[in-house]
């Protein structure tokens, strides 16, 4: 299989909202923190939609908003997944020309249960579907159970290092290529789009990690490469549970109505990765990833900004 060519010769960081929503404030803090990570290193810096799935009216043009509003920019036109879905087929093809892919007909159910059993890992498939026979999948068929398409895995583990974590090594399983309803796959997408980008950094929340060994996987049976990546803290509730947007006022729209500003919600977020209280923009210069907390942030009972754990 053919390597995809990046559509520059410069290398870039990203961020890739869904817009399911208002971004949060640990949605901006990472926003934050992966354009800096961008650009202390002399990289393009880009925005791609991911909107195969759960898209709200408006929320796109809300989410760029915020993300200028507390001082970020990017390089280029902004992309949307749903602009290119031939790419997604594209590389679904050549998977399945290698033997690499397989027809998956369980239900949401059948997936929910096999993912809870005690066999593998949390949400591990066990490969129910790989060795149907024809006549099986014919079967299938006639009852009218829509296929997904599912990656023949040839390994159940891969390693890659993490700028933060250093080596991780994780569970590989028989990932979903492309949805029974047509949609190609979050995990395959995001493979295509960050190799055809030019994207070789790719800074996310933490709890995205355990993720991470399907993805680097799949660029490498894809012949893509595979991305330096840096997963950093999330934002957490006063339960210390990942911050949501049920947990009060923790978009920057609900900031805005208590009567803080753009800026000054820019300044805590720099607060909270130990900086002072400034712009993204003046952080650069200081800027160093060894230096960031390992802890998470978390935010008090009505979402309200804490006070500023500033230097």
């Amino acid at each position: 299989m053919a390597n995809v060519p990046a559509t520059t010769s410069t290398p870039a960081g990203r961020y890739a909202p869904s817009p399911s929503g208002d971004l949060h404030l640990g949605n901006l803090r990472t926003a934050v923190l992966a354009w800096l990570f961008a650009r202390s290193t002399g990289r393009r810096f880009v925005i791609r939609v991911d909107d195969l799935d759960r898209v709200r009216p408006g929320a796109e043009q809300r989410q760029l908003a915020d993300l200028a509003a507390i001082g970020l920019d990017w390089d280029g036109p902004v992309v949307r997944q749903s602009d290119r879905l031939s790419h997604y087929a594209s590389a679904i093809d050549r998977l399945t020309a290698a033997g690499l892919t397989y027809e998956c007909y369980c239900t949401r159910r059948e997936i929910q249960q096999a993912a809870t059993a005690p066999h593998g890992p949390v949400g591990h498939y066990p490969g129910t579907c790989r060795d149907l026979t024809e006549a099986q999948r014919a079967a299938h068929r006639g009852d009218g159970r829509p296929a997904a398409l599912r990656l023949r895995a040839q390994t159940s583990e891969f390693e890659f290092v993490d700028e933060l974590h250093g080596r991780y090594r994780g569970p590989v399983d028989d990932v979903v290529l492309r949805r029974g309803d047509g949609i190609p796959a979050y995990n395959l997408a995001v493979v295509v789009d960050d190799a055809e980008q030019g994207i070789d950094q790719v800074v996310r929340g933490d709890d995205l990690l355990p993720s991470t060994p399907r993805q680097a996987y799949l660029a490498t049976l894809l012949e893509l490469p595979v991305p330096q990546y840096a997963h950093v803290p999330l934002v957490l509730n006063a339960q210390g549970k990942r911050l949501a947007k049920r947990d009060g006022a923790v978009t920057l729209t609900d900031q805005l109505a208590l009567g803080n500003t753009p800026d000054q919600v820019a300044a805590a977020l720099a607060c909270s990765l130990g900086y002072p209280p400034v712009s993204p923009a003046e952080l650069l210069d200081g800027f160093d990833p060894a230096h960031l907390p390992d802890e998470p942030w978390t935010l008090d009972e009505n979402g309200l900004l804490q006070p500023a754990r500033c230097p």
